[in-house]
């Protein structure tokens, strides 16, 4: 698609407007059994206009291409324009100097025979049933390859431009013993194939499944231990909401007013960063350059994230922080890679207390005050012993637990757009028997 052809074509019909380009491909595979069970390929291509005439902004999108594709963006966003309110925020940002440089792309890995990616897939999937005579079966044992291509240009004059590629690679193991059945879920990803290591992946799945055999339900009560950076990255959705404009302006974060505060241990300092975990990219979803934002520094609360919108809302310059999730929604305030920076803690110095693995029903937590209750599941260490807990509930407040961290492991580990070391902390609230 001929994105300046189509911006001849929108240049006369709007006061301002934004042109987004987006182009996927996807390639993924399955292993069952030990064999390839299946293979799909897609391809999609749209473009989405948000637009601005006479204060009112408008929203539209196609996947049609070339001539039909400026027709159905301008008929569709025409027909919406009286419906839509005044809205003097809705404005663009101008073109950047310049953008990171980030090595993203690789072009190597896509060139890669496909024979190969399936030999990988097997190998991990090989590697997770061969390692203890109790695991049954994998499920979900995949591995995608995704291409990305965007293209943004607004009449302020920004033209950005950019691809990825995203590899990641998952199982689910299933062991049993007796009557008992056991499952555990895991994912890798990296922006290069070379880059994902299936052998590792697969030991790790195959051996934290069957560690979890002869599960108990631990005693009510109050417990020191640690989050992995699973659990970790689990809580961390609950928090990161918090730190959102959008929130600030809609008085829906207890963080409003205290920049400056000390909040959390002093041994927690949380970046967002547009160039870190899975959603890394040159540019956010208005074609902003992508940044490093310190949100809290040693226990102390910083500031916001802004996207251009609710930045102009409160006098505040945006942070990179427009983020798209496809082509059919517009762009809207969220976070980019959010984490725990890592400490000096070796992740395994527990030698009293918990370990939680998994966190069930993150979803059900109130992202506005910090409260949860949610199932966990992981080991307890007692007397030089490990043993598996399952069947507890875990309770407590986000915004009170990462006050009462002792130590920080040095494994950051993202998941997605969200990243966590290990946590060292006091005072889990465990419901079991």
């Amino acid at each position: 698609m001929e994105i300046e052809r189509l911006e001849e074509q929108v240049r006369g019909a709007f006061d301002a407007y934004e042109i987004c380009l987006i182009s996927e491909r996807t390639r993924v595979f399955e292993a069952a059994d030990r064999d390839l069970y299946g293979r799909e390929s897609s391809e999609e291509e749209g473009v989405a206009l948000r637009a601005v005439k006479g204060g009112h902004p408008v929203f539209s999108y196609t996947f049609e291409r070339g001539e039909g594709a400026a027709k159905a963006l301008l008929e569709n966003a025409k027909a919406l324009l009286p419906f839509m309110q005044a809205d003097p925020f809705r404005r663009f940002p101008s073109g950047p100097d310049r953008y990171p440089e980030l090595n993203l792309y690789d072009k190597a890995g896509l060139d890669v025979d496909e024979e190969k990616k399936i030999a990988t897939l097997l190998s991990m999937e090989a590697t997770i049933l061969d390692l203890d005579r109790r695991i049954q079966k994998t499920r979900n044992c995949e591995l995608h390859e995704k291409e990305i291509a965007v293209k943004i240009v607004n009449s302020n004059g920004l033209n950005g431009e950019a691809k990825k590629t995203l590899y990641t690679m998952a199982a689910l193991c299933v062991a049993a013993e007796g009557q008992e059945e056991v499952s555990w879920y895991d994912w890798a990803w990296c922006p290069r194939f070379d880059g994902l290591d299936g052998h590792a992946l697969g030991r790790s799945i195959g051996e934290k499944t069957v560690s979890f055999l002869g599960g108990e339900v631990l005693a009510t009560g109050i417990y020191d231990g640690c989050l992995t950076p699973g659990a970790a990255c689990d809580l961390l959705s609950v928090l990161a909401p918090s730190f959102l404009g959008e929130n600030l302006d809609k008085d829906k974060t207890r963080l409003k007013g205290k920049e400056g505060v000390s909040l959390f241990s002093e041994l927690v300092t949380i970046i967002d960063s547009g160039i870190m975990g899975m959603g890394s990219f040159p540019f956010d979803g208005e074609g902003v350059p992508s940044q490093e934002n310190c949100l809290v520094r040693e226990g102390i609360f910083q500031g916001f994230l802004f996207d251009g919108y609710y930045g102009g809302k409160v006098g505040r310059k945006s942070t990179g922080n427009s983020v798209r999730t496809g082509l059919k929604e517009p762009p809207r305030n969220g976070t980019r890679g959010f984490y725990i920076q890592p400490g000096k803690a070796a992740p395994s110095i527990i030698e009293e207390g918990i370990v939680i693995e998994e966190l069930m029903g993150t979803h059900t937590a109130n992202t506005v005050t910090g409260d949860f209750s949610v199932g966990a599941l992981g080991h307890i260490y007692k007397g030089g012993t490990k043993r598996p807990f399952k069947g507890v509930m875990f309770s407590g407040n986000v915004f009170e637990l990462l006050n009462t961290v002792k130590a920080v492991g040095q494994d950051l580990t993202f998941y997605g757009s969200l990243g966590s070391p290990t946590l060292f902390m006091e005072g889990f609230k465990i419901s079991g028997t």
